[in-house]
């Protein structure tokens, strides 16, 4: 009926300097973010492909699937950039379920929260060292960004969090980009009332301190379907609702109107394999109109090694074990494809 406090885990301050971020990577970072901001900014007409498993959950099959990424946009650079997706928090409906390494270091035993924070750091560290590309994690909880704020150079807030305040105030705080998603009810309004709260300065109590912030005018939001009240899933992802978003920002005085398309999730009704197909179809609407084009400035895919997904206690190597993800083959193809397409 109350909180038990189990123990009080590594500060911040303690992992990074335990874990430390080399200065040669450092400098990788400092290049990624740069170019990343300027596709945001609009100073760069490159597109973000930001791709991924759905969790993070293995890290020898995340640092594998990262390093084919890896050689993959040495093919496309002079297009594409790629973001991986390395995702250490998993939002869950019901509070059921496996919740990242950040919970459980090791899927198949019981939570471990100080070593999931290490898990977490060290996994982002090692991707970096490997493969030389910097990474996007989800911000599900605001209060851990001071563990991984000097590796990541993409952060996304969740459809369930993007209402939060404190998640808005933490975003206002950062330096890179940060994708705001809209709500699982779809509503625009909200999804771009938390870009303008992200995009202003803010005081507010953080980890024990009252903070400043100075807004982050790198936010922006992402597309990823929503659910109606039948539990339906509506896309949103088609050319009406992309002139709907765009003129939505043009009504609002926020700086980098900017959008990402999530091709799965409530989109693909999270059929993992339709999405190739929505991917070229919000690359088809770009090529139709310069306004969508410059409003739409990539697309967010959840992929694996290997296709599917499978429980828990499966241990089938880079095998995601929440949502079905498109594997290795054709998720290279689809990367591609955009580069040909764009």
């Amino acid at each position: 009926m109350s909180f038990e406090f189990i123990r009080e885990v590594i500060s911040p301050e303690e992992l990074r300097k335990a874990f430390p971020l080399p200065e040669k990577d450092a400098l990788i970072k400092k290049e990624r973010d740069k170019k990343i901001k300027e596709v945001i900014t609009g100073e760069s007409d490159k597109f973000l492909v930001i791709i991924g498993p759905c969790s993070a959950d293995n890290e020898d099959a995340v640092c594998d699937y990262i390093s084919r990424l890896a050689r993959v946009q040495e093919k496309v650079e002079d297009k594409i950039i790629i973001i991986p997706r390395l995702y250490t928090n998993k939002p869950r409906t019901t509070g059921e379920g496996y919740k990242g390494v950040v919970h459980q270091p090791d899927p198949e035993k019981d939570p471990d929260l100080q070593e999931g924070l290490i898990t977490m750091r060290r996994m982002h560290l090692r991707a970096i060292a490997e493969t030389g590309l910097t990474v996007a994690d989800e911000m599900l909880y605001p209060e851990n960004w001071p563990y991984v704020m000097d590796v990541l150079s993409y952060v996304a807030v969740g459809a369930r969090s993007v209402e939060n305040q404190q998640h808005r105030l933490t975003i206002s705080g950062m330096d890179i980009p940060a994708g705001m998603k809209n709500p699982t009810s779809g509503d625009f309004s909200v999804m771009l009332n938390s870009v303008v709260a992200a995009q202003a300065s803010h005081t507010f109590l953080y980890r024990k301190w009252e903070v400043k912030t100075s807004g982050n005018p790198l936010a922006h939001t992402i597309l990823r379907g929503a659910v109606n009240k039948h539990g339906q899933a509506i896309p949103n992802y088609h050319y009406e609702d992309l002139i709907r978003l765009l003129n939505m920002y043009q009504e609002r005085n926020l700086k980098n109107p900017a959008t990402i398309v999530d091709a799965n999730h409530a989109n693909s009704n999270k059929k993992y394999d339709e999405q190739p197909r929505i991917v070229k179809e919000v690359l088809h609407s770009r090529r139709i109109n310069p306004d969508i084009a410059k409003l739409v400035k990539g697309v967010m895919i959840e992929s694996y090694i290997e296709s599917g997904n499978q429980p828990v206690k499966g241990h089938i190597y880079g095998k995601s074990i929440t949502d079905p993800c498109l594997g290795w083959e054709e998720s290279e193809k689809l990367i591609y494809t955009i580069a040909d397409l764009l």
